[in-house]
């Protein structure tokens, strides 16, 4: 089967690449924040960021479980590189060492 052709911008039909989505919902934005736009206009566009933003949504889950499966899959092909966050309880806070964190004590 043959892959989709791509038109010039980065975009396939009704399923932009994450990085033409993300980039005109940035400028949706910022077109919102700065200006003032009758309520049509606004309207519309807000729905046009919103379909944007499930695309963004859609694509970024799609890589995660990707990424997760591909995980899976070196873990399972070499189980010593195995960490010790593996053998944490569930549930149980892991422990990290984040500058950003606060500290009470």
């Amino acid at each position: 089967m043959p892959a989709r052709r791509k038109s010039a911008d980065g975009q396939n039909g009704d399923n932009p690449t994450f990085e033409s989505a993300l980039a005109e919902l940035e400028e949706i934005v910022a077109v919102m924040e700065e200006e003032q736009l009758p309520l049509e206009e606004l309207v519309a566009r807000y729905e046009k960021g919103s379909k944007l933003l499930a695309r963004c949504e859609t694509v970024l889950a799609s890589a995660r479980k990707r990424l997760q499966t591909i995980s899976a899959r070196a873990e399972a092909a070499d189980p010593e590189t195995a960490t010790a966050e593996d053998d944490e309880l569930p549930g149980a806070p892991a422990e990290h060492d984040d500058d950003d964190d606060i500290r009470l004590f």
